[in-house]
């Protein structure tokens, strides 16, 4: 594996798409951090400095699900507030349409209907985008209103101008960040390596991965706010070894999850055309266990955070509505036993929208393909409907264990439910951060196999999660690197400075 790592920089295609990736990675982190026009940042550094020392433990919930997708530029308040969340949200809404709508499904399946469909995703986005900017810039002007930002008011003003012409400048320029994230995502899925969504949503939760160190460091080995330390209770540095041993094998056993596939054999049969031969072999159909993905979390997540919001917004002060805004808030009982419930609902329901078995054995019969031992048609259909409920139950209980499984984690040792470390034991993070990790490395193979050198693994391949995956634009030029790296090297200047300045204030 070392070698395949290092064969990376031998291949000048590849070095170039892995280092145009990168230049992106950088911008992309360095628009978390620029603020939006009219905002105070100095205010909400000294919340965010606040926040930190009054719970070393604290800060997930809500707060690690918002940097998920908006890498903390939601906390920040930056350009890039809203993150790829619109652009995510467009594209689940209209996949699903695709699968209901007839219309939208022949789109789908006509030369140059792909390109359409995604020009649809990109009007919703902005539509998405403009709803959500609109409630960002009216939550900038009354903060408390919010959990993520509850008490800021207590530093200063947030928003000192809130005339109309900052909430139409403020919401203009979040739409314009999650447009600017959408075309470096395309770039990234054309010029550099992997998916360019998954990418910047797998960066802004690698971002939150020191913090998470910071906090179970200063949990187990220094003690955390109330003075426990190793010294009180010997046994927490071993915990933390066992934590990290633990994690390990989630890890290990989501990759394995993730790539099990219940493979159905499909016989062709012989078809004789002139003096050539074709068909007679047998192939195979991969039915995954976890076909949904991470879609049922997301769908999930949503849900659940909707009745909170919605009560802040409508019923503010109102003691019934406080009262179900702690029930349902992360880390409470009832947040993760509704959301075992919502994923395995949405579980089928996304097997059951996406997985189209009469079509498929429709295509199979079309082609001369057929299931050994079953017949062709209708009882063909019943087949894969059958065989894919009984892995959908298998791939429900996985998510439903992977979304428990920080709760889990944090009773037994002790951490907060609302932990950012724990973040990273299951849910959302875990899934996302495994599937792109593969995504990635199946196509870095894949360019190593075609140049003839050794992939990742002695025995077999990498299986990406993106199967359909591939670039279809070519890699930047050196011309174009050269440049896009020196707009980086002036920004990264210009970020620094600001830094030390606010440093020696």
């Amino acid at each position: 594996m070392i070698s395949a790592f290092a064969n990376t920089w031998k291949i000048p295609e590849l070095r170039d798409r892995i280092l145009f990736t990168l230049a992106m990675i950088i911008i992309v982190r360095l628009g978390v951090h620029i603020t939006l026009p009219g905002v105070d940042g100095t205010v909400i550094k000294a919340f965010m400095d606040a926040q930190a020392k009054a719970d070393p433990t604290a800060g997930g919930g809500l707060n690690a699900m918002l940097a998920i997708f908006s890498g903390g530029g939601l906390q920040q308040a930056g350009v890039f507030a809203l993150g790829i969340m619109p652009y995510i949200s467009a594209s689940i809404m209209i996949q699903l349409m695709t699968a209901v709508v007839p219309k939208l499904s022949r789109l789908a399946r006509e030369d140059g209907g792909r390109q359409k469909i995604t020009q649809f995703t990109r009007y919703l986005t902005i539509i998405i985008a403009l709803v959500q900017g609109f409630f960002v810039a009216k939550t900038l002007t009354n903060p408390d209103s919010m959990p993520y930002l509850s008490g800021i008011t207590k530093y200063g003003i947030l928003v000192k101008d809130q005339s109309a012409l900052w909430f139409v400048l403020a919401t203009l320029t979040v739409v314009a960040g999650t447009m600017l994230l959408m075309w470096i995502g395309d770039q990234i899925t054309e010029r550099g390596i992997g998916n360019g969504t998954s990418i910047i949503i797998t960066v802004n939760i690698v971002s939150s991965f020191p913090a998470a160190l910071i906090q179970a460091w200063k949990f187990f080995i220094t003690g955390n706010q109330t003075g426990a330390g190793v010294a009180e209770n010997p046994f927490r540095a071993v915990m933390m070894v066992v934590m990290i041993a633990m994690l390990l094998v989630v890890i290990a056993g989501t990759i394995a999850i993730t790539q099990a596939q219940r493979r159905i054999a499909v016989q062709y049969a012989k078809r004789v055309v002139g003096r050539k031969q074709f068909g007679g072999q047998t192939q195979y159909l991969p039915l995954k266990v976890n076909y949904a993905g991470v879609m049922p979390i997301i769908f999930a997540t949503a849900v659940l955070s909707l009745p909170p919001m919605m009560l802040t917004w409508f019923f503010p002060g109102e003691g019934w509505a406080t009262k179900i805004n702690g029930a349902l808030g992360g880390g409470q009982p009832w947040h993760y036993v509704l959301g075992a419930i919502f994923i395995f609902f949405f579980s089928y329901f996304w097997v059951a929208t996406m997985f189209q078995p009469s079509q498929i054995s429709e295509d199979l019969k079309r082609n001369g393909g057929y299931v050994p031992g079953v017949r062709p048609g209708k009882p063909t259909a019943e087949f894969l409907d059958f065989t894919m409920t009984r892995l959908t139950f298998a791939g429900a209980i996985f998510l439903t264990l992977i979304y428990v499984l920080p709760a889990l984690v944090g009773t037994t040792v002790g951490l907060p439910l609302d932990s950012l470390v724990l973040h990273f034991f299951g849910g959302t993070s875990l899934l996302i951060l495994v599937g792109v990790v593969l995504d990635v490395m199946r196509q870095v193979e894949t360019h190593l196999i075609q140049r003839h050198y050794d992939g990742f693994l002695r025995k077999g391949k990498v299986k990406g999660r993106y199967d359909r995956l591939a670039q279809t634009g070519n890699a930047a030029s050196r011309t174009a690197l050269i440049y896009l790296y020196t707009v980086v090297a002036i920004l990264v200047v210009l970020g620094m400075a600001v830094w030390f300045y606010n440093r020696s204030n």
